[in-house]
């Protein structure tokens, strides 16, 4: 007969070691963004982004997402991805696109492209990514890259969420293309945070002309569509 195995102080102190590690308790952190615009209207705080910065990155999957061009302008006008995903850019537009970006972060060149046709490019680094079409200076649009999962856009109402959030210290970023950026220290405590607020100011923004990708202004005349 086979006796029992005796479980002594030993094995009772790896119980409750195992017992007394704690993980860090993920919560919810959420707010409102307002932002002014000229003449102290609400803007399109819709296409603002908010991001949590962490001192190392935190893993989270690549995705595959589009940016369509057609009728001479991007869609989505604002694109939040993960390091490491593929945009794909596809022309529904009966004549050519040139898609690219000097953006340090990821500059690029597509090349001439026609109707029904797709070029794709993978974004490896984290940051604001401009992109432009070299025929039509009037298209652009803006890649945000990222390297956690904690960012999200705030609705048309400029609520946001951002779940799943380790509890801990932060730099917490809004930005939106045509308001100064505003960044703070964030301690989120154990219980969350759902009361932030954040204001852009937008009514200093004043449009400024891209140059194209030779780093030129566009030509005036000559474009045959």
């Amino acid at each position: 007969m086979r006796g029992k195995v005796k479980r002594g102080d030993g094995f009772r102190r790896v119980l409750l070691a195992a017992a007394m590690v704690t993980l860090p308790a993920e919560v919810v952190v959420g707010g409102r963004v307002t932002m002014l615009d000229k003449d102290d209207h609400p803007g399109d705080v819709g296409q603002a982004v908010v991001w949590l910065a962490t001192p190392a990155p935190v893993a989270v999957a690549p995705v595959r997402a589009e940016i369509g061009t057609a009728d001479k302008e991007f869609s989505p006008h604002v694109l939040v991805v993960p390091v490491g995903s593929t945009v794909s850019f596809p022309n529904h537009d009966p004549f050519n696109h040139n898609v690219f970006s000097l953006s340090e972060e990821s500059p690029f060149d597509l090349g001439l492209y026609g109707r029904g046709e797709a070029r794709s490019v993978k974004f490896s680094r984290p940051g604001v990514v401009r992109v432009y079409c070299n025929v039509h200076a009037q298209m652009s649009a803006i890649v945000v890259v990222r390297d956690n999962p904690y960012v999200t856009q705030p609705g048309s109402d400029g609520t946001f969420s951002l779940p799943s959030v380790p509890a801990g210290s932060y730099l917490l970023h809004v930005w939106h293309e045509r308001a100064p950026e505003v960044s703070r220290q964030l301690q989120v405590p154990p219980a969350g945070i759902e009361n932030l607020a954040v204001e852009l100011d937008a009514r200093g923004y004043r449009f400024k002309p891209h140059l194209n990708k030779f780093g030129q202004p566009y030509p005036q005349q000559g474009r045959r569509y």
